[in-house]
């Protein structure tokens, strides 16, 4: 049975955390492969993405309409396996950066909230490793070295 401080603290929910971790990873995974999905499969609906970035005046939008895509596709795809978890956070976290650079900043607060959860989640995601289920973890374990986090 907790301690009253523990009540107070809620310190026995810490038993759950890698289980958050990977909630959190598995959502923000299935969302970005969502969000990006339609320009994988479609010329058209990557030239869209050209198009909104060049409105956008982003440089180079041939460019980074691709980069950005592919970039997600990565990071989806890496948060669902907790493989490579801090890369992927760094690279999700610096993409939304720029997005909100460049797209949301006077947008108001439901325009660019996306972004900036992203950016969050990627920070945490780079500076806390993916959690104990997850390939990151499993190869530490693999090659003999503990998890770095």
């Amino acid at each position: 049975m907790p301690t009253r401080a523990a009540w107070l603290e809620l310190s026995f929910l810490r038993a759950g955390d890698d289980l958050a971790f990977l909630l959190l990873r598995l959502l923000t995974g299935a969302f970005l492969l969502h969000g990006v999905w339609d320009n994988i499969e479609s010329a058209a609906r990557m030239q869209e993405f050209v198009g909104f970035l060049r409105a956008n005046k982003f440089i180079h939008p041939e460019l980074m309409a691709p980069l950005s895509v592919w970039g997600q596709l990565f990071c989806g795809v890496a948060f669902l396996l907790g493989a490579l978890t801090r890369w992927a956070g760094l690279i999700c976290a610096l993409n939304f950066v720029v997005a909100c650079a460049m797209v949301h900043w006077h947008q108001d607060l439901r325009g660019w909230w996306p972004a900036a959860v992203l950016i969050a989640i990627g920070l945490v995601m780079a500076t806390h490793g993916a959690g104990r289920f997850s390939l990151d973890e499993w190869y530490a374990r693999s090659i003999g070295r503990a998890p770095a986090g």
